[in-house]
C-alpha cells in the first residue's frame, strides 16, 4: 500500500509540447528521490495526464516504472472520458508494474451513483490485484463520488485501498476520512490536519518541484506549505513547475501540452521572485 509522501509528478514533454521526452524521465526521478519523497503520482491533474492520447499515456505510465523501480512507488492515473479507454489504462499500469492506480470520475457529464459505480468497479477490477485509489476532486470532475459510492465500490472492489482526495475546503476534504478507508491529501494547506485526522500521507503538485519542502510537511505534519502554493499558483501553473524544476538542475523543459500555456519572460522573473525563499531553503 502507498504511504507518506508522493509527487505528483510534472511529464516531461518536448518539441512545444507536442512530444513526449523519454530522456527526462529517469533524472527528473531521481531527483524526487533525492528530495526524500515515498513515491509519485503519475498523470494526474499536475502531470497534464487528460491531454494525452491513449497510448502516449501508456508509454509516460512505463517510462515513469522503469525509471523509478527500486526508488520510488508508482501510482498511475488511469482516469479517462470513456470507460472502455480507462479499463485499458488501469490495465496497462498493473500489467507494467504500477504499485497502485487512481481514477478520477470522467468530467463533462455528470454521473449519478450507478454510473459512478460501474465506471469505478470496471476501473478497479481491470487492474486487481494492483491497489486501487479514487482520485476524489469535485473542482476538476464537475461532481463528488459520495460516501455510499464508496460504500458501494468495496462490495465490489476487493483492491479499493482509498483516495487521493483534493476538495476544498475543509469541510468537504474531512468526510472522506471517515469511510475507513487510506486518503491521501492533495491541497498542501490541509497536510497537517489531514494527516493528524487520519491521513496516511499526500500526493502533492508542489512535490513534483520542491520534494523536500513536501517530505518534510507529511514527515512533520505541517501545513506550512499553504504560501508556496498560493506564490505558484499566480501563474500557469504546469510551465511555473517545470521552470523551477529546471532552475534547481534537472534538465526537464517547460513544455506543455496545449491547450496549456508557458510563461512569459516577466512572468518567469515574477515566479522565480516570490519562490525565491524557498529555493533557498531547499
Amino acid at each position: 500500500m502507498l504511504r507518506g509522501a508522493l509527487a505528483a509528478a510534472l511529464t516531461p514533454l518536448r518539441d512545444g509540447g507536442g512530444r513526449i521526452d523519454d530522456d527526462a524521465f529517469q533524472p527528473y526521478v531521481e531527483f524526487l528521490a533525492a528530495g526524500g519523497l515515498d513515491g509519485l503520482l503519475a498523470m494526474g491533474t499536475t502531470g497534464e495526464g487528460i491531454l494525452f492520447t491513449l497510448e502516449e499515456r501508456k508509454r509516460i505510465a512505463s517510462l515513469f516504472v522503469e525509471a523509478a523501480r527500486g526508488r520510488l512507488q508508482v501510482a498511475v492515473h488511469a482516469g479517462a472520458q470513456t470507460t472502455a479507454d480507462t479499463v485499458a489504462l488501469a490495465e496497462h499500469a498493473a500489467a507494467v508494474g504500477a504499485d497502485a492506480v487512481a481514477v478520477i470520475s470522467p468530467p463533462y457529464f455528470p454521473l449519478d451513483a450507478e454510473a459512478q459505480l460501474e465506471h469505478l468497479a470496471a476501473a478497479a477490477n481491470a487492474c486487481a490485484p494492483v491497489p486501487f485509489y479514487v482520485y476524489e476532486f469535485e473542482r476538476a470532475s464537475g461532481y463528488a463520488v459520495s460516501p455510499e459510492v464508496l460504500r458501494r465500490l468495496r462490495e465490489r472492489a476487493p483492491n479499493l485501498a482509498g483516495l487521493k482526495v483534493s476538495d476544498t475546503p475543509y469541510e468537504k476534504f474531512e468526510p472522506y476520512l471517515r469511510e475507513g478507508l487510506d486518503v491521501f491529501v492533495g491541497p498542501e494547506a490541509f497536510i497537517g490536519r489531514g494527516i493528524e485526522g487520519g491521513a496516511v500521507g499526500a500526493v502533492s503538485a508542489l512535490g513534483s518541484a520542491f520534494p523536500e519542502q513536501v517530505a518534510r510537511a507529511v514527515r512533520e505534519r505541517s501545513d506550512e506549505l499553504a504560501a508556496l502554493r498560493e506564490a505558484v499558483e499566480r501563474f500557469p501553473r504546469h510551465a511555473a513547475l517545470k521552470r523551477i524544476v529546471a532552475r534547481r538542475g534537472v534538465p526537464l523543459r517547460p513544455d506543455v501540452r496545449a491547450p496549456l500555456r508557458d510563461l512569459t519572460p516577466a512572468e518567469q522573473d515574477a515566479l522565480f521572485d516570490a519562490v525565491e525563499p524557498w529555493l533557498g531553503s531547499s
